[in-house]
């Protein structure tokens, strides 16, 4: 860790602050040169603990960077994690202020509902599967306050910055035909197609999710048991999109189809 924790809850206040006035900060990596991997997530945690503060409730976890594609893009071998607050939850259908976010974009994924607690650091796939009490089709806002390219120098947003602002989470949406782990599905083998006013954008397969979403899930839970944390029953996981992100514009609307599990919708209202 390089920054100190004062330069940290500086930085966690900061993010805070930028989301309640809806500016848009440089990125971190460009102010803080010397920034971590482990000083983002410690940024991240900081600015978790303020929301809390504020009355925010924790309602789950996101994993980001799941498929190779991704990795590939932002030069990492790994996924990264975020939290999921209670205020950004939508219902399916909804009509979401577009000036919510800066720049959202869209990605579809596959939700777990936990029934059991899940901990690491030996969690597989089938004690994810064993411990989910359903899955269902979702969407994700993906949605950061720091500016993509750095307004002084040039420099691109990194993982680093993706991390502290909380791995990119903005909002999620489920919806469509929930089902249960032990359902007739190959949860590896689910398609998906996400449409922008009725026009095909990306299409890809649940399998692009490290071979199975829920190894995903696994890898997470193993990740947080070197701090001590574990992933807790009726907490929601995503478990990181099969599709590239698809910009949304104001006035878009979305439809993430599942085939037979349905579809999930969203709108961007303009005002």
């Amino acid at each position: 860790m390089k920054l100190t924790q004062e330069k940290i809850q500086e930085i966690a206040q900061q993010l805070v602050t930028a989301e309640a006035t809806r500016e848009v900060l440089r990125p971190l990596t460009a102010t803080h040169p010397n920034i971590t991997l482990e000083d983002g997530y410690a940024v991240q945690s900081a600015w978790t603990a303020i929301k809390v503060a504020q009355g925010a409730a924790i309602v789950g976890h996101k994993i980001g960077l799941t498929s190779k594609a991704m990795q590939s893009q932002s030069v990492v071998d790994e996924p990264d994690y975020g939290v999921m607050l209670d205020d950004t939850l939508y219902e399916d259908g909804s009509s979401i202020q577009y000036d919510t976010f800066h720049a959202p974009r869209v990605e579809i994924e596959l939700a777990f509902v936990l029934k059991q607690d899940l901990t690491g650091p030996r969690c597989t796939f089938l004690d994810v599967m064993r411990a989910t009490e359903y899955i269902c089709p979702a969407i994700e806002i993906l949605n950061s306050r720091l500016q993509r390219i750095d307004s002084v120098t040039g420099q691109k947003r990194n993982i680093i910055d993706n991390i502290c602002s909380n791995a990119g989470y903005g909002g999620l949406i489920m919806g469509g035909r929930p089902f249960m782990p032990t359902d007739d599905l190959d949860v590896a083998w689910i398609g998906g197609a996400c449409l922008r006013n009725g026009e095909v954008e990306e299409t890809g397969l649940s399998a692009g999710v490290l071979g199975h979403p829920a190894k995903a899930i696994a890898w997470l839970a193993n990740k947080l048991a070197a701090h001590e944390t574990k992933l807790k029953a009726g907490e929601i996981l995503l478990s990181g999109s099969f599709i590239r992100p698809v910009a949304a514009r104001p006035g878009d609307t979305f439809q993430a189809h599942f085939g037979r599990l349905g579809s999930v919708n969203c709108y961007f209202s303009p005002a």
